[in-house]
């Protein structure tokens, strides 16, 4: 045992519980960054206890919780660089809405996770700090973009993440890494101090091992903010739920999302936590989402086009790290900023997104995709208005694979988020939880509900949670 960890079994006996966590905390992290799983960008031991001192002050309901951020959401005492070489060095002068409010509840910043480049990935192979890997199987990856937050959630080494999704980056990793990962109706969670990739699609969400701790967060940093323009005027999720049972509800599942390409053992496990739900009291349909199939397309043609228009903003001028143009004037230092500053699939998605918003082409697909979007939002409120109360399906079409596996073949890699994305380009909310493991890979079960619905899927999820053993082989 190292001098560290002895002096945290030492000590933490004469301190506050808040100290004494953060101790413990510190020690985790190290232990398992030392294993090789690169979750973490931003980690310095002695700014943790530093943050656990202020909030050893306070009282508050996330009292002695220590919290991993996504290192796309600003923070004051870590840099904020979205896991790219163009803000490397990025220091936010102010933070997130949702870290205040961490703060404001007893909670504490543990560190900063690894990420995928900007949020472009599946698989948090496309970070500049080099792959985190899966926690349960190291040659796998943890899913993506979130997948640093969620591997620390899974090994234990704090008790809740937050994360961003876009296109499911909060779910399929928490699915990945075998934990809880909830995706609010958008404008549920402000966005202010979460860096942009595709607005009418960027939520902040949460990640933990059980769905009460998830809610226990999400009622924290749910919530009006004025910051926020598209930050709803409802009240925080609720902290607890009476519920005892589904008695009353009808939960669809969806025909689409269980076509021919879901594993084998995907669908086994959807089977049987399906016969939980309906031992739960719950009764269970059959239904159809037509436009399902497009949501992948869709969403490859809306969020790469406003990607590429809220990444104009990093030139070099402003903020971020300026590429050596050699004195060849302002032309040249954009182009040397961008090309040494994004990594290939950042600017694979700029370029995407730039044609399909140019004069020639915005009609042809740009404008079709956001015709297909209103379709898929259509699908969902259909189906709601028909007497159906909350949406299951599976996660992810599979368990984790394997690191590299799909590194060569993008479109491949978008096909990974086919289960997910649809979820946000509807904007309702959706969390996916554990319901079972195949060959000790986690497999994640996602239940999706009409907008505003987030108590009653979070309410599914915890019964679900209770009644399923998702260590348990299918």
């Amino acid at each position: 045992m190292d001098f560290f960890s002895c002096l945290v079994l030492l000590t933490e006996r004469v301190v506050s519980d808040v100290i004494a966590k953060a101790r413990r905390v510190a020690v985790q992290i190290i232990n398992v960054e030392k294993e090789g799983l690169n979750a973490t960008i931003g980690f310095d031991e002695n700014q943790i206890l530093l943050n656990a001192e202020t909030a050893d002050s306070v009282e508050g309901p996330l009292r002695a919780t220590a919290i991993a951020v996504k290192d796309n959401i600003a923070t004051l005492e870590y840099r904020t660089t979205c896991g790219s070489k163009i803000l490397q060095s990025y220091q936010s002068p102010y933070e997130a809405t949702v870290v205040e409010r961490v703060k404001r509840a007893g909670g504490f910043v543990a560190c900063k996770t690894n990420m995928d480049e900007f949020g472009m990935g599946s698989s948090t192979e496309h970070s500049a700090f080099g792959p985190c890997r899966n926690p349960v199987n190291n040659a796998r990856v943890p899913g993506g973009s979130s997948g640093g937050s969620a591997a620390l959630v899974a090994v234990g080494a704090v008790d809740a993440g937050l994360g961003s999704e876009t296109g499911g980056s909060v779910r399929q990793p928490a699915a990945f890494c075998g934990v809880v990962g909830f995706k609010p109706t958008y404008g549920r969670i402000s966005r202010f101090g979460l860096v942009a990739f595709g607005s009418s699609l960027d939520q902040v969400g949460v990640l933990a091992r059980s769905t009460t701790m998830v809610r226990s967060l999400a009622s924290v940093i749910s919530g009006p903010d004025v910051r926020d323009s598209t930050c709803k005027k409802m009240a925080p999720i609720a902290k607890t739920t009476e519920r005892k049972d589904l008695t009353g509800l009808t939960i669809g599942l969806p025909t689409e999302y269980f076509s021919q390409d879901i594993d084998s053992a995907v669908r086994r496990a959807c089977d049987q936590a399906s016969a939980r739900l309906k031992d739960l009291g719950a009764q269970i349909r059959d239904v159809s989402l037509p436009h399902t199939e497009f949501a992948v397309a869709t969403y490859y043609v809306i969020a790469p086009a406003e990607a590429s228009a809220n990444l104009a903003r990093f030139d070099g001028v402003r903020y971020g790290t300026r590429g050596d143009a050699r004195g060849n004037g302002l032309e040249d230092m954009y182009h040397a900023t961008r090309a040494h500053g994004f990594g290939p699939e950042v600017r694979r998605r700029i370029m995407v997104g730039t044609y399909v918003l140019s004069s020639g082409y915005y009609d042809t697909y740009y404008k079709k995709a956001q015709v297909a979007r209103g379709l898929i939002a259509r699908d969902f409120e259909n189906v709601f208005s028909s007497g159906v109360d909350l949406l299951f399906t599976p996660t992810t079409p599979s368990v984790a694979f394997e690191l590299g596996a799909r590194l060569q073949n993008p479109v491949h890699m978008y096909r990974e988020d086919r289960c997910v994305c649809a979820a946000n380009l509807a904007g309702v909310p959706a969390v996916s939880v554990p319901i079972g493991r195949n060959d000790g890979l986690p497999i994640g079960g996602q239940f999706m509900g009409r907008l505003d619905a987030d108590d009653l899927i979070l309410d599914a999820a915890s019964l679900l949670e209770q009644s399923v053993d998702g260590h348990a082989e299918v």
